[in-house]
């Protein structure tokens, strides 16, 4: 008898680690880490994913690494990625749902040197201007077109530069603008040594061709799988109080950032300045995406010019399946 009580105490207790077990949950970054990032990563940090019974694993990003493919070729649950890639990758094959948008507002701005000539939008034309390619072209392309400004290189239109990852066209005197994050690359302008009264920002948001940012993007065929539903209800629901927390807690929020990031290349200055503009971002959004902030990023998209991103409104390229869950508390 004692033999079989102490057989049926352990098959309980196999029983009940079985029960306890947390699903794995794999997110891949759009870039490196650092505050763009930190909901996720103070949700990891404050236990938050555990409270849901998820095991987490955070891949950061980089130059090389296309989010897209990653999810594609099953090394990622769930991605953070920009709408417009979202949606040319949907048109071109690869069924990618957005299921949350934790980013209300777009981050995105041209940054231009007022000794370049700058001040206005009347002053594009004739001028060199860095931008970002990648599918993070199209909101620029929209708005010229919009504003019928030829990006041929024309007398009458502007030279596009193929900006990279950095802010040197405008500091070498390249370009007379380039791309910026509100968050990230206007500061490195600033603390290369020119002035916010050197310069003039055009916020894209503020231009009316602001695309969604840093939705959290699934495969289409994984939603009709109860089980992933469920985990991305739950990871959803942890990654928003993260994200919330992060706004509320902007130092902490940055110095968890730090502690997560491997290379050492982030700084503490730099993250506290970028996650209190990241706040400003995710301010407002309780990760459910408006049906109107995509439709306006959709339409951007659409009027990129004579090659634009996508040829036609896309069709179920977005659900409220898992916020509305998530949300709800249900």
């Amino acid at each position: 008898m004692k033999i079989k009580a102490t057989f049926g105490a352990a098959a309980l207790s196999l029983v009940a680690g079985a029960a306890m077990a947390a699903d794995d949950v794999t997110l891949q970054l759009k870039w490196v880490t650092q505050a763009q990032f930190a909901g996720y990563y103070v949700a990891l940090e404050k236990g938050f994913y555990g409270e849901e019974d998820l095991n987490v694993t955070i891949k950061p990003g980089g130059p090389d690494i296309a989010p897209t493919q990653v999810l594609a070729g099953g090394g990622a649950d769930v991605t953070v990625e920009w709408m417009p890639a979202a949606l040319a990758a949907r048109e071109k094959g690869l069924p990618m749902v957005n299921i949350a948008q934790p980013f209300k507002s777009s981050g995105m701005m041209l940054t231009c040197r007022k000794d370049a000539g700058v001040e206005t939008t009347e002053d594009f034309p004739g001028k060199t201007l860095g931008v970002w390619f990648f599918g993070n072209e199209f909101p620029f392309l929209s708005w010229m077109s919009q504003l019928e400004i030829p990006t041929d290189g024309s007398d009458a239109g502007v030279e596009v530069l193929k900006q990279g990852f950095n802010v040197d066209p405008i500091l070498n005197g390249q370009a007379a603008c380039v791309s910026t994050m509100t968050y990230n690359e206007y500061w490195q302008v600033i603390d290369a040594g020119l002035s916010p009264d050197d310069l003039t920002v055009f916020k894209y948001e503020d231009n009316g061709v602001a695309t969604l940012e840093d939705g959290l993007y699934v495969l289409e065929e994984n939603l009709t799988d109860p089980a992933f539903e469920d985990k991305m209800v739950r990871f959803v629901r942890a990654s928003m109080k993260g994200w919330k927390y992060a706004e509320e807690n902007p130092d902490e929020a940055a110095e968890i950032v730090l502690e997560y990031d491997e290379t050492g290349a982030q700084t503490e200055k730099h993250q506290k300045r970028m996650m209190g503009e990241v706040a400003k971002l995710t301010a407002g959004s309780n990760g459910a995406l408006l049906p109107a902030d995509y439709e306006r990023t959709v339409q951007s998209l659409l009027s990129g010019g004579s090659d634009p991103v996508i040829s036609a409104a896309p069709e179920g390229a977005w659900t409220h399946q898992i916020t509305d869950k998530a949300l709800g508390g249900s």
